[in-house]
């Protein structure tokens, strides 16, 4: 919603929402209600945009470029999500409640614009690829299945414009690499996960 560059720094700016992940409760208040544990729970009752006193309430998480896919890993609850980089560089985040993502600032783990709002806290992907090894991220899953163990609770990933397979590499430290699995023809644009864990892309 910001166009190249995000010119208006909307996904900094929480009163809008632009360029952040949505919680809401469809099982409460007509049209929905909010979680109490959102970040900006007790501000208004929706999203009032545009008016930069009032953070909106549905926001879960923000500073997101354009998230390609997103899912929750079914052994840990962890939420991954892939973000589509601009010129440079392509991530994938695990989503805290209140996260800050960094987008417009940060482009991945690299500076971007520091000319608008850019707080310290800003959270860097958990993975990062550079544009020279593809350029249109897809997000998947986390596998929990049993047909290949060696990917057990690994994060699998694509890129679309290249075609490319990906799984995390754990290091040990908190942190993560990856590996290229496949290079294939397709234009990778969608992963789901069977009911006994097996992925389809």
């Amino acid at each position: 919603g910001g166009s190249g560059g995000d010119p208006g720094d909307r996904a900094q700016n929480t009163s809008n929402l632009f360029g952040a992940m949505l919680r809401i409760d469809v099982d409460g208040a007509a049209p929905y209600g909010i979680p109490a544990d959102n970040p900006f729970a007790a501000g208004p009752d929706r999203c009032t945009t545009g008016s930069a006193d009032n953070a909106c309430p549905e926001i879960y998480a923000w500073g997101l470029r354009n998230p390609w896919k997103w899912s929750f890993d079914s052994g840990t609850g962890e939420l991954w999500l892939a973000d589509v980089g601009q010129n440079a560089w392509e991530e994938v985040d695990i989503v805290e409640l209140g996260g800050n993502y960094g987008w417009r600032c940060r482009e991945g783990a690299h500076d971007y614009d520091l000319s608008g709002l850019c707080p310290d806290d800003l959270i860097d992907p958990v993975i990062e690829y550079s544009h020279s090894v593809g350029n249109s991220i897809t997000g998947g899953y986390v596998y929990r299945g049993a047909a290949i163990p060696e990917l057990g609770g690994r994060y699998v990933f694509g890129d679309f414009s290249q075609g490319k397979l990906f799984a995390s590499v754990d290091n040990g430290d908190g942190t993560f690499g990856y590996e290229q699995l496949l290079d294939t023809t397709m234009l990778i644009s969608a992963f789901a996960a069977q009911s006994d864990g097996e992925l389809l892309f």
